[in-house]
């Protein structure tokens, strides 16, 4: 029974340590000598799907606490982390536009084009932290900042 239970065990092991191997080529951990700790905030690419997402996420959040009279639309995503912590949050500096959709109007933000009156266009950077848990389809925005390039 114990010879039985060492080599299950052992092969438990094996297939353990194969499948963390074969999964970190994939979604490329660190080495163990990274200075790159569990939990810590990691870069991720502007253009991940994700990212977009949850730009998105900040955008209706801004959107819905103005009180402007247009939708902002993001329009560059300028620096993307995410941290996984009892889900993925992501921390974002975003420049946002106005756009030619009012808000009464109810549009998808994917239909409205930028503010072509230049007496109506303006962008905003803004700071948004997007806490995402998948697996309860919930979204959480703790922080959307937003303000005013100053003109030059």
């Amino acid at each position: 029974m114990a010879v039985n239970f060492t080599c299950s065990f052992i092969s438990l092991c094996c297939l353990t340590l194969w499948s963390f191997t074969a999964t970190a080529a994939v979604t490329k951990v660190p080495p163990p000598h990274s200075t790159v700790r569990p939990g810590s905030p990691v870069p991720v690419n502007t253009n991940n799907p994700g990212v977009r997402r949850a730009a998105r996420f900040g955008v209706y959040r801004y959107n819905n606490s103005s009180n402007d009279l247009f939708l902002f639309k993001e329009s560059h995503i300028q620096q993307a982390m995410v941290q996984i912590v009892r889900g993925l949050k992501y921390m974002l500096h975003v420049d946002i536009k106005r756009t030619v959709c009012e808000k009464r109007e109810h549009s998808s933000l994917d239909s409205c084009h930028f503010q072509r009156n230049k007496n109506l266009q303006q962008t905003l950077r803004c700071y948004f932290e997007v806490w995402i848990t998948p697996w309860t389809h919930k979204v959480h925005i703790p922080i959307a900042h937003c303000h005013q390039e100053p003109s030059l």
